[in-house]
């Protein structure tokens, strides 16, 4: 799957503050992702998050 740095994700599952869409800080192995919703940032495995993607929002460039 293409994610880069910038994308905003849309997940299947919302995060408990009610948010479904993340920003991608980091990427590689692990990615790290920012709740647009409060803020928070989360840690964790590529194939975990690529499996929960519904969509991707590229910033226009």
């Amino acid at each position: 799957m293409d994610v880069r740095l910038g994308d905003t994700l849309t997940m299947k599952k919302q995060h408990p503050c009610g948010s479904d869409r993340w920003l991608v800080l980091r990427i590689g192995a692990d990615f790290r992702l920012r709740c647009l919703g409060c803020g928070r940032e989360v840690l964790g495995p590529r194939q975990k998050f690529e499996k929960q993607i519904r969509k991707i929002e590229r910033p226009e460039s």
